[in-house]
């Protein structure tokens, strides 16, 4: 058994009892509250990861929602708002050690208290024994001495010289009630040292198990302030890190600042980028509509001349069979989406801009997509537009396919952001082939899919599509 520390008992007293790390806090609740404190640090570990969960959400948003800003203010900005994520992160977890903290100083209460009063009995114990023995050799002496006398025969009277010795009745009587008492005298010293002998051996066996008790109960005191000290140091580092974070957010706050005084003039940059698309499109779906009419009067006068033919051929011949109904025109199912597996990041439509609180139109959904994976073609048709990020403002790669006129409509695709091109200008494309592949060029924060649906020069949201 390892020999406990002198001096526990005062110090276990003197020491302070502050913070506690959870990691060795836990333990210390679990043995003062079993399996419920188990059952807590289980709860508060699915808690944080939760909150992480929630937090790469929610990061994910944010990101989509930076697009078309600059980059560094909006690094700026990520790394402010993934600052404020990690403080209530760092605050829960100081404070499940804060709460763990309570159970450990009541623990450490509790030993000091059994070990105060198991000292306390040793030392009772001690000077009962002490006292004990020196009864014991006290009597031990007295006997000694009576046997001694015994032996030399100072003491030895016998019955006969009694009545002989004696004068009359009365004196007899007397002399043998004096030798009587002298008798039980030495038989009561008897009893006595054979009664304090065995107290004194209770209190001896006692005492080593008292003895034995205080060894255990130093071991675990030494051992609850080891995990104590250790705590603290976690403690300390959780305080550490959350004035960490709170200096950062500081810093980064006032950076914030002076970047979107910078800011000001790249949204009607932004708006200008779009309001250009917008043009091109509507260039594209004016020459798409002029093709149409054109291919509309020449189908037109075909049809004409067919009628003045069998016109002339009636007279000759049977009337024909009734023509077959035309097809039904086209409708916008025939778009696929660009990835599988749709997972919407930032949906179409106007939103708000994070840092300025700006509106904006957002003209396409962006789609999870990790960088480097394959984006199709959403139909067929020619690409009219390959655009390199250099220049292109917040597009930054960017694709066109003009679809032509489908039903009565006229539509083009978009495809932003993309890594590198799998296709060349004026090139035909069929639905499903690879037109490039996914990047994060532009002025975005993350690779994903911004894909734009254009109808006859308005765009639509791409998920109230057939097939989306």
């Amino acid at each position: 058994m390892r020999r406990p520390s002198p001096g526990l008992t005062d110090r276990l007293a003197r020491r302070p009892l502050r913070a506690i790390g959870s990691a060795l806090a836990a333990a210390l609740v679990a043995l003062s509250l079993g399996a419920v404190g188990t059952v807590a640090h289980a709860d508060n570990r699915d808690d944080l990861v939760r909150e992480r969960e929630r937090n790469a959400a929610e990061r994910e948003k944010v990101e989509s929602s930076l697009e078309g800003v600059d980059a560094d203010l909006a690094e700026t900005y990520l790394k402010l708002e993934d600052a404020k994520a990690q403080l209530p992160v760092a605050q829960q977890k100081l404070a499940a050690a804060e709460e763990a903290l309570a159970a450990a100083e009541r623990k450490q209460e509790q030993v000091a208290g059994r070990l105060e009063l198991a000292e306390a009995e040793s030392a009772s114990l001690e000077a009962d024994i002490a006292a004990g023995e020196e009864q014991i050799d006290s009597t031990r002496a007295a006997m000694g001495e009576l046997a001694r006398s015994t032996y030399r025969g100072d003491n030895a009277v016998s019955t006969l010289e009694v009545v002989l010795d004696s004068a009359s009745t009365d004196d007899f009587l007397q002399s043998y009630a004096v030798m009587g008492s002298a008798v039980r005298s030495q038989t009561q010293v008897l009893d006595d040292l054979e009664t304090a002998s065995a107290v004194a051996r209770n209190q001896r066996e006692r005492q080593v198990a008292v003895t034995e008790r205080i060894g255990e109960l130093k071991a675990e005191a030494d051992a609850a302030v080891v995990a104590a000290d250790e705590a603290r140091a976690e403690a300390a580092e959780h305080k550490a890190e959350i004035e960490k974070i709170q200096a950062d957010m500081t810093a980064l706050s006032a950076r914030l600042e002076d970047q979107k005084k910078q800011y000001a003039g790249q949204l009607a940059e932004l708006e200008a980028d779009s309001a250009e698309l917008a043009r091109e499109i509507a260039r594209i779906d004016e020459e798409n509509r002029r093709k149409a009419e054109e291919e509309r009067r020449r189908r037109e006068a075909q049809e004409a001349a067919r009628r003045a033919a069998a016109s002339r051929a009636q007279q000759s011949r049977p009337a024909p069979a009734p023509a077959a109904p035309a097809p039904a025109p086209a409708s916008s199912n025939f778009l696929a989406p660009p990835v599988p597996n749709l997972y919407v990041t930032s949906p179409y439509g106007y939103r708000v801009y994070p840092i300025t609180g700006g509106w904006f139109m957002h003209n396409g959904v962006d789609l999870r997509s990790a960088c480097g994976n394959p984006q199709y073609a959403s139909a067929g048709g020619t690409v009219v537009g390959v655009r390199g990020a250099y220049g292109n403002g917040t597009h930054g790669n960017q694709v066109l396919i003009n679809h032509g006129v489908v039903g009565g409509n006229s539509y083009v695709t978009v495809y932003n952001h993309l890594s590198r091109f799998a296709v060349s200008q004026g090139q035909p494309v069929s639905q499903g082939q690879t037109i490039g592949y996914t990047g994060a060029t532009g002025n975005v924060t993350g690779c994903h899919v911004h894909f734009e649906v254009w109808k006859n020069g308005s765009t639509i949201d791409p998920m109230t599509l057939p097939g989306f």
